[in-house]
Parts: C-alpha cells; structure tokens; sequence
C-alpha cells in the first residue's frame, strides 16, 4: 500500500540559538514560518553535555503558538515526563537505547496527553524501533551522535531511513520520520530521498532565507512528490545567522543584528 506523502515541516532547535535570549530566539522562529520548536534536553548522562530544564520551557511556552517537540536525551526520562508536559512540551521523544524502559515510558507520555517521539542513535540496529511503530507519532533517525552540535553528517543512516519509509509504508502507518545532525542543501535532498519528512541546517544569513531553501529542497526531493509546495509566508529574521532542522534548524553562532 502506497503511503501519502507527508507535509514537510521545518522546526528550529533552540539549543542551537542564542542562549542569553531563548524568548526572543523562539519568537523569532515563528516570524520565520517554522512549524515546530525543537529542544534538546540533556542530562550530562546519556550524553556527555547539559541544556535545559522544564523553567525554560515553561518560561517561553507562552511567547510563540509553535508545536514544542521536546527531545529528552536523557538516561531518566521518566522523571522529566511530568515536568515538561506541565511545562508545556506538546511531544515528547525517548530514546530507543533505554530498553526495557521504552513500553512504559510511551504509556506514560500518552497517559499525559502528549504526542509519542522515538529516537535512534547511529550505532542502533534500526530493527530496534520496530516494535513500536504502531504506537508512536514520530521517529527521529539521529544522524550524527547526539551530544554536541557541528558534527559531520554520518551517511551510513540513510538506509535506516529508506527502511523506517518502508515499513511506514508497507503497514499503512502515520509516524513522522525526522533526521538530524549534519544536514545541509545535500544531505537535505538525500534524506528526503530517503524519505525523511522533516533535516537540520547550519550557518545561514538569513532564517527567512534558510525556511524558505530547506522548504525547497525537501518537497522537490521527496518520495512521490511531483514538486514542491507553495511556500508559507515568512517573517524577517533579525539575526545574521539562522537555526533550521527538517526536524531542525541550528544557530551555529549568533551576532547582535546590525
């Protein structure tokens, strides 16, 4: 049974942006006709870096309307599943490298009214995530090793993504496959090719700009897309520098605008 191709959407990471002024950074993700707001939390555990905790999601949570996809790289999720959804994280993603602890995690998110995020690392066997496809709205196939930002995109994770489109695909299924690390206007293509819905972006001028390219990009190389679609009408970035991802957007260094 042939799938219907997803609308593509583009979500900024807010770790990426400029961390003296997260508020502003999030609205401005908006103005630039971004869908969603990707965060990252990490613990200093699962992964050897710390971000952010639910006061920062709770604090910008009324600045912008965006969907808030909450990333929870984290070794003890399920401590940090109330919190955020409190907070005001509209999906939430686990990673698949906890195990045993993945069927009662997604229980949980759903008991809190969240929408279910599955994540991936590079070195994971994909086969891991099958199991529960049926019972997730989102598989985020990692494409760097999380942690730190600015690293090299691993190629060897485009296969894991024809795979998720194929089961998605063979079984009928509506989960989003979302990528990230290392996109750029090649990697891009590649993995819509692959038949990623949402990729991540580094070091653009303008976020205007960036939404509008990467929006470009990935409708005309998606599977069955015929073309891309119209664009969205986009706000002005005041910033030099710009924070995409398919699933998001990334800020590499930002500069008081001039």
């Amino acid at each position: 049974m042939k799938s219907k191709v997803a609308e593509m959407m583009i979500a900024p990471s807010l770790l990426a942006s400029n961390q003296s002024c997260l508020g502003q950074e999030a609205e401005r993700a908006e103005r630039s006709g971004a869908d969603r707001l990707h965060l990252d939390i990490m613990d200093g555990h699962f992964v050897p870096n710390i971000s952010f905790g639910p006061q920062v999601v709770q604090a910008i949570r009324p600045l912008t309307k965006l969907f808030f996809d909450v990333h929870l790289i984290c070794s003890q999720p399920d401590i940090l599943l109330e919190p955020f959804a409190k907070a005001g994280a509209d999906e939430m993603i686990i990673h698949v490298e906890l195990g045993e602890q993945v069927p009662s995690l997604i229980h949980k998110i759903k008991s809190l009214g969240k929408k279910v995020g599955l994540a991936i690392n590079p070195p994971t066997a994909i086969a891991s995530v099958r199991l529960f496809l049926k019972q997730i709205d989102l598989l985020l196939v990692m494409t760097v090793n999380p942690g730190f930002g600015g690293q090299e995109f691993i190629p060897q994770c485009l296969p894991k993504i024809r795979q998720a489109q194929g089961w998605r695909r063979e079984k009928n299924l509506s989960y989003r496959i979302s990528v990230d690390g290392g996109i750029n206007d090649q990697t891009a293509a590649e993995c819509a090719r692959a038949g990623a819905d949402t990729t991540i972006l580094f070091g653009t001028p303008s976020l205007k700009v960036a939404v509008k390219k990467m929006r470009q990009i990935v409708n005309e190389n998606q599977p069955g897309a015929g073309g891309w679609e119209s664009l969205k009408s986009t706000g002005e970035s005041n910033s030099p520098d710009s924070f995409l991802c398919i699933q998001k957007l990334h800020l590499p260094e930002w500069r008081n605008p001039k």
